[in-house]
């Protein structure tokens, strides 16, 4: 525990004229009041009180709020009364400890109406002195920083208020990096298994690559340096929960996610802000799409800074934020800038705004309405994540940002969101794909009909409606994908000098524990099982005479023990100009001359290995992938598979994109030989009168990592 002096100490760090008699008064009044209890942990409870003192002295706050801090749990507590503290420390004091007092009596994860009712006081609290809820936050803090002490069903209940209630409460508020940890510190009760799978892949990353922090912080400082700006740079690791979030969101691997390093640019004046911001763009290449200018458009809570994400080391992408020192203050403090201290005098920051404003409003705009409305009002403005939109009947309904209607008439029954043929935002009439907004009355037209459609699982974003899709298309597609899936299998067979039998289908259903031919069938069609899957369960030397030909040196270039792989970003095939990059423990990934991501390793030429294809007859073993849009009619996707088939490629995989009345659109992966081979199939398709458009698939993101 933190003694009295090393306390007085962290305050006079940034208030030199803090009343150290009254803050001694106030730690001893505590420690008597609080003798002979205890926490879950064995510790006296007086150490919490003063824990939470310590964490408010690093927001730089006032005299007033510290104190109440040491004192915030006498009048609940203990034998301590309010006229006692008021008599001793003033009435301010006293005021603070009765508000944070009532706000601990809340119960803030009740039934929802007494969970609306305690919101209102919340607010009311906080409307009249914001410092309450400042000490509130650092007492839920602190607790869950200790939280392991609890029983497990207290913890847990204690981890969903806080990731529902006060994380975002603090985010609200400016409190960036308390929100961060308290999410994270819930995150680890909620969901220690996922958490524990981050931690896990952040060591991995670092044994392969090394702690590239300090090595980008020297780079970037370097380069201020050069320019002669001067700037305090830092960088980190984000959290576990935020990394989680960002693949949740972006539905993306752990290994795709672009931001999991940030770094920080302190500069002296606003103008180095934008020169820094030149500085990282001409040593780095920016990335598209990943620019925000908050400085000439600060956020509603005052937040100002310059991000951007640029390929920095090695390719690896990095968030860089540029911001003055008094940005940096309001960005990390919130609220608490407000309070802050500095020489022992209020500092006004010109960046802050009161979010005093913010809760005055709410108390105000709602005074006359019932509960149940102000809980919901209220969750409209905290949750800035999510996107609440209401029912016809006023019910609220919970969406991630991006939702459409589609996702909303999901998520109130499948049935609704199955029967779904358009919708009324507030009431006018607009498209399937619209995204939702905060606050918005949203009104789903159904019709008996109506089934779901292919397209829209490019329309929703929710888990629960692409499953729905997914299913009821499964279902409805049946009969086509049993027909489709039979073609690819004869074409499959063929290919290899086999001929398909009922027998062999049967016999490769009981294989890989499916319950029948049909099933077997419906699932190679619907690309969820492969046939050349089929044809190596019933064939295994297929599989080991393939893996023979993809294990002969077909590049020249490489050294003795260099194993290759293509990049999935172009797929290189035989014939075309290639070039080698090395990465550590992957060996030699191949690029074709002309792919865009070669730009990423301009800055590292010792990585780069002149490559060339060898001469001679290649196998058929090189997937590449097609773009292919057809007549939506009887026979056609038979004939084109058959025709690919003729061509002396193998389909190794296919998949539907988007499926209209009168076309289809596919993705088509073909195992081809080289560059001719992949010409003379494309010549064939594009010279079919079913084909409308033919082209090979590049995808520039599809980075190797």
């Amino acid at each position: 525990m933190i003694d009295v002096e090393d306390l007085i100490a962290l305050i006079r760090n940034y208030n030199p004229r803090t009343n150290a008699e009254l803050v001694r008064d106030a730690y001893e009044y505590g420690r008597r009041m609080h003798e002979g209890q205890f926490r879950h942990s064995g510790e006296p409870y007086f150490t919490h009180p003063v824990a939470v003192a310590a964490i408010l002295t690093e927001m730089r706050l006032d005299d007033a709020t510290i104190i109440t801090a040491l004192l915030h749990d006498t009048i609940e507590d203990t034998r301590s009364t309010w006229n006692e503290v008021a008599q001793i420390f003033g009435r301010e004091i006293a005021d603070l400890v009765d508000g944070v007092t009532k706000l601990t009596n809340l119960e803030l994860s009740g039934a929802h109406s007494k969970q609306a009712e305690n919101f209102r006081k919340l607010f009311m609290a906080m409307s009249r002195d914001l410092r309450v809820i400042l000490i509130k936050l650092a007492d839920r803090l602190h607790n869950m920083r200790t939280i392991k002490h609890m029983r497990a069903e207290k913890q847990l209940q204690k981890a969903r208020e806080t990731m529902d209630i006060f994380a975002p409460l603090a985010g609200r508020m400016g409190m960036q990096w308390m929100r961060e940890e308290l999410e994270d510190l819930a995150f680890k009760v909620i969901n220690p298994e996922a958490r524990n799978s981050i931690i896990r892949r952040f060591v991995s990353l670092q044994r392969e690559s090394g702690d590239i922090i300090p090595k980008i912080t020297a780079d970037i400082r370097a380069e201020l340096e050069r320019e002669g700006i001067e700037a305090d740079v830092y960088g980190r690791a984000k959290k576990p929960f935020s990394i989680w979030r960002k693949m949740q969101e972006k539905q993306l691997s752990f290994s795709r996610l672009s931001d999991i390093y940030g770094f920080r640019i302190i500069t002296r004046t606003e103008a180095d802000c934008y020169r820094t911001l030149g500085v990282i763009h001409h040593r780095w290449r920016a990335v598209p799409g990943r620019f925000k200018d908050y400085i000439s458009q600060p956020k509603a809570n005052g937040y100002r800074s310059i991000h951007t994400t640029v390929s920095g080391r090695d390719g690896k992408r990095v968030e860089v934020q540029i911001r003055t020192r008094q940005m940096h203050e309001v960005a990390e403090a919130g609220v608490a800038a407000h309070w802050a201290y500095r020489d022992g005098v209020r500092t006004a920051n010109p960046f802050a705004v009161d979010p005093g404003e913010w809760i005055a409003s709410l108390t105000e705009r709602f005074g006359e309405e019932d509960h149940d409305e102000f809980l919901e009002h209220v969750k409209l403005e905290m949750y800035s994540d999510q996107v609440f939109c209401f029912s016809p009947k006023g019910d609220v309904i919970p969406l991630p940002k991006g939702a459409t209607p589609l996702d909303f008439a999901y998520a109130i029954h499948t049935r609704l969101g199955s029967s779904c043929v358009g919708a009324k935002v507030d009431g006018i009439r607009v498209p399937l794909w619209t995204r939702l907004k905060n606050g918005q009355s949203v009104e789903i037209i159904a019709a008996s009909g109506q089934r779901p459609q292919a397209t829209w699982l490019d329309i929703v974003v929710t888990g629960r409606a692409k499953a729905a899709i997914r299913r009821s298309l499964r279902q409805e597609d049946r009969t086509r994908f049993i027909r489709l899936g039979s073609e690819l299998v004869r074409v499959a067979f063929e290919h290899v000098g086999r001929k398909v039998s009922d027998k062999a289908l049967r016999t490769a259903a009981k294989t890989m524990a499916l319950p029948d031919t049909d099933e077997l069938l419906a699932r190679i069609g619907s690309a969820e099982i492969s046939a050349h899957d089929v044809l190596t369960t019933l064939y295994p030397e297929l599989a080991e005479k393939r893996s023979e030909i993809d294990a002969r040196r077909a590049v020249a270039g490489l050294e003795a023990d260099q194993e290759f792989t293509r990049a999935p970003c172009c797929n290189p095939l035989p014939g075309e100009r290639i070039v080698g990059i090395t990465y550590r423990g992957k060996g030699v990934v191949i690029h074709a001359i002309d792919c865009p991501v070669l730009a990423e390793f301009e800055e590292s030429p010792e990585r780069w290995v002149d490559l060339h294809w060898r001469e001679g007859q290649h196998p058929a073993a090189y997937s590449t992938m097609l773009s292919l849009t057809i007549r939506h009619d009887a026979g056609v996707l038979g004939r084109i598979c058959t025709l690919i088939g003729i061509q002396g490629a193998n389909i190794s995989d296919l998949e539907f994109v988007d499926r209209k009345p009168d076309f289809y659109r596919l993705r088509i992966e073909v195992e081809l030989r080289d560059r001719e081979h992949l010409h003379a199939l494309l010549t064939a398709l594009d010279a079919e009168s079913d084909v409308a458009q033919v082209s090979r698939i590049r995808d520039p993101l599809a980075h190797v990592t």
